[in-house]
């Protein structure tokens, strides 16, 4: 594909001499610049990527796949008893949420209350594998399970005992007052997503019915799947079994916050591949000044018989080795920062004291990252179609040199 002559014009063009110091300047640039471009993008994608994954699983572990509460007709025992005879594989679990206020250490907090019953419970892997502190055995019978940054917040430990008040009212001597009862914190869950280990509370289903004046007819069942991403099917077929009743996927409840993601990853894509650009720039000015330089030895060339078509393509090979070998270097230092994005946040947070990834914020308690080949191909594809562009179109600036007047010139 390439000469020896041509190589050896290319290997003398990017071993500039010392009187051509600003040329070497412009190749460090264009190589340092696209090498950023390229460990940046995938960095930044790799971490979007884990970002989307790591809420999906944690989503996917704690709430239901497909969720079906009462609209015109309560949800009866014999519609429940339909589903686990159609849906033998997957668990379907009775709920009642609502909302409640603790009351502890002159603390008022707000909460979501979640029923669900301790044999329910078992079924879900991902719930009991994420227990932190106590046993699931003690859930139940005034004993509830709190989220771990919720304990942290109410300053509480298994064993402690919490007021709660439910927005239902009752009579009292003194009035009309809000339904409160004590509660003893028999375990502590940890699920990743800060928010929802700030603000859930699990009860036994028959705790949380009476506590807020509801019978077993008001209940929501929640499906969980083998597999999440066939909720949307499932769904219309519970639609088609009764209508009577709404039914939603995890999708249709978290649809606007993946779409959100998704067009935030897509335009961090799109800004990111300009540093890309922007340093082929630095290609094409470099190659510009290194032809203009490099006149007369073009003219030699040709005046010994060297063809146009062998010049031009040297000086592509330049260009391109620039631009080949730095989207090479940038996907080795994207992925090894990728690999070791979370110690490198903890390293730089301990050094500076600096909160770069606030869970609060993020609702997460670490930073992910998934790394993608689809991404890197992507990336790695864009980066060399960018450079090879750039090297091209310099080049051929070489077929308007004409060798007599650039002999006599020089």
């Amino acid at each position: 594909m390439f000469t020896t002559i041509e190589k050896l014009i290319t290997i003398r063009n990017l071993r500039p001499r010392k009187k051509e110091g600003f040329l070497k300047v412009i190749s460090i640039f264009s190589f340092l610049g696209i090498m950023l471009g390229v460990a940046i993008l995938i960095i930044v994608m790799s971490v979007m990527n884990g970002f989307r994954s790591e809420l999906t699983q944690k989503i996917l572990g704690f709430n239901s796949h497909i969720t079906i509460k009462p609209y015109s007709a309560n949800i009866n025992d014999q519609f429940y008893y339909d589903l686990q005879n159609k849906y033998k594989d997957a668990k379907i679990i009775k709920t009642y949420n609502g909302e409640a206020i603790i009351l502890i250490k002159n603390v008022a907090k707000g909460i979501l209350i979640r029923g669900v019953d301790r044999e329910e419970l078992d079924k879900l892997e991902f719930f009991k594998k994420n227990i932190v502190d106590g046993k699931l055995s003690n859930f139940g019978n005034g004993k509830i399970i709190l989220g771990k940054q919720l304990a942290i917040e109410l300053d509480v430990v298994v064993g402690d005992e919490i007021n709660i008040m439910s927005s239902s009212l009752v009579s009292t001597p003194f009035g009309t007052m809000p339904k409160q009862s004590p509660y003893i914190v028999g375990a502590v869950f940890s699920s990743g997503l800060y928010e929802f280990d700030k603000n859930v509370a699990f009860f036994n289903l028959n705790d949380s019915l009476p506590f807020f004046e509801k019978t077993i007819d008001e209940v929501n069942l929640e499906i969980f799947l083998d597999n999440p991403l066939s909720a949307d099917l499932y769904k219309r077929e519970i639609e088609n079994m009764n209508a009577n009743f709404y039914v939603y996927s995890w999708s249709d409840l978290n649809k606007s916050f993946f779409s959100a993601l998704k067009v935030e990853r897509n335009v961090m894509f799109l800004i990111l591949t300009l540093i890309i650009v922007v340093a082929a720039f630095n290609i094409i000015s470099g190659l510009t000044i290194l032809i203009k330089n490099k006149t007369k030895e073009i003219a030699i060339l040709r005046s010994l018989g060297l063809a146009k078509k062998s010049i031009i393509k040297s000086f592509f090979l330049t260009g391109f080795l620039i631009g080949f070998f730095a989207t090479i270097a940038g996907l080795i230092l994207g992925i090894v920062f990728s690999i070791y994005i979370e110690d490198i946040r903890q390293f730089i947070s301990l050094v500076f004291n600096l909160e770069i990834f606030p869970t609060d914020v993020y609702f997460l308690s670490k930073m992910p990252s998934e790394i993608s080949l689809k991404s890197i191909l992507s990336i790695s594809i864009f980066s060399i179609i960018v450079t090879t562009l750039a090297s091209f179109f310099p080049s051929l600036a070489v077929t308007k040199i004409k060798t007599i007047e650039a002999l006599k010139y020089e």
